[in-house]
This record gives structure tokens, sequence and C-alpha cells, in this order.
């Protein structure tokens, strides 16, 4: 049993540690965090925080939970929480963060990759949810391209 989990910890090793950075930390950070543990969770460790963190989006939550991840437990988190952490990749979702936080001497690799703000979708509820689900849907295919075929696999 100790060589069981002496395994396991050199199996959490492995793992690259993925950072997801967007303005508040409530929808599209959490949609990338939720969506790289759940598809890609054997081979990444994956976090998300805000440069001015709110709360996470319920619509975020039920978007996600249409295509079977649970984010419901999550919470929005400062960066500073990140402060010195070592990461493999840390990702920057939108242009504002990017312009806030540019460097990140603690990661390997910085990617900035912007995605629509949930917060400038109007219209009624069931429209916003439609161009909530078109946010996922482009950070779901990002990430299965970005991190799916990673050479680790």
């Amino acid at each position: 049993m100790r060589e069981q989990s002496r395994i396991n910890q050199l199996e959490m090793a492995k793992k690259e540690r993925v950072l997801f950075v967007c303005t508040q930390n409530a929808g599209r950070s959490q949609m990338a965090e939720g969506y790289l543990r759940a598809r890609y969770g054997d081979r990444f460790e994956a976090f998300s925080a805000g440069t001015n963190p709110t709360a996470v989006s319920r619509r975020a939550i039920l978007v996600m939970k249409e295509i079977g991840v649970d984010i419901s437990g999550h919470r929005s988190k400062p960066l500073d929480e990140f402060a010195g952490t070592e990461m493999d990749v840390v990702v920057i979702l939108c242009d504002h963060a990017s312009a806030l936080c540019p460097v990140f001497p603690w990661a390997g690799e910085t990617i900035h990759k912007a995605f629509q703000d949930p917060g400038t979708l109007s219209g009624t509820n069931e429209e916003i949810l439609v161009g909530l689900r078109s946010i996922r849907d482009e950070i779901t295919r990002w990430i299965d391209r970005e991190f799916g075929n990673s050479p680790s696999a």
C-alpha cells in the first residue's frame, strides 16, 4: 500500500500545472479550469484566478453542467493567491487581464488567448445562455486543441 501511495505521488508530480486568468474569475477562467480538470485531469492540474475576482457565475455553472462538468464547488480567487507558485503554463483568457498582469516570472510559458467577455452578453436570459454556450464551446475546443494532444499523452 505504501508503494501504491508513492506511485500516486510520482504521478501527481508529473502533471503540468495550468493557471487560467481572466478579470473576474467568474466565467471564462472557471469554465476553462473545470473543463481541463474534467477532461485532462490525468495529465494536468488546473487552477484559475482573476485580477479583480467577484463570484462564480451561476450561468457558467449551468452551461458547464450541460456538458457534464460540475464547477458548482469553485470559488473566485485573486491572482495574488498564486503569486510565486510555480506553474508550467499561465493562460490569459481576456485582453483586460493581459493589460493588468503581463508578466508571470513563475510560469514556464504564458499564453494569451482572448475569448468574449460573458459580461458583454445582453438580451433575455435564454439569449445570454446561448451566447455563454458559444463561449464555452470555443473555450473547450481550444483546450482540446492546445492540451488534448500534449506530448505527455
